[in-house]
């Protein structure tokens, strides 16, 4: 799936088959289901997941939280707006996924 595909599939109902764990989040933030798009990744281990879970603290406005991932990854809270953010991590996603 490439980022165009992806950002389409936002205008269904059903999430696309066959998603990261990562690129599930990700839709299921875009739809509105912040809680559902946690959990996916809440206690997955390794630096991608910590830094979806920075940026998904920072949507839901717990800087301190969002803070601890970042340093996690060993990186600052991004200057990005959100939607930048999230294209980003997008992006970043869509590319690890050979796409």
């Amino acid at each position: 799936m490439n980022h165009s595909e992806y950002i389409k599939s936002l205008e269904n109902e059903q999430m696309p088959e066959g998603l990261s764990v990562y690129l599930q989040s990700l839709w299921l933030d875009k739809k509105g289901e912040w809680d559902r798009a946690h959990g996916l990744i809440d206690s997955l281990p390794g630096e991608d997941a910590a830094r979806l879970h920075a940026y998904l603290h920072r949507k839901e406005g717990d800087l301190s939280n969002a803070g601890y991932w970042y340093s996690r990854v060993g990186t600052d809270r991004p200057d990005s707006s959100l939607d930048e953010e999230w294209d980003e991590l997008l992006r970043y996603f869509l590319g690890k996924d050979g796409s």
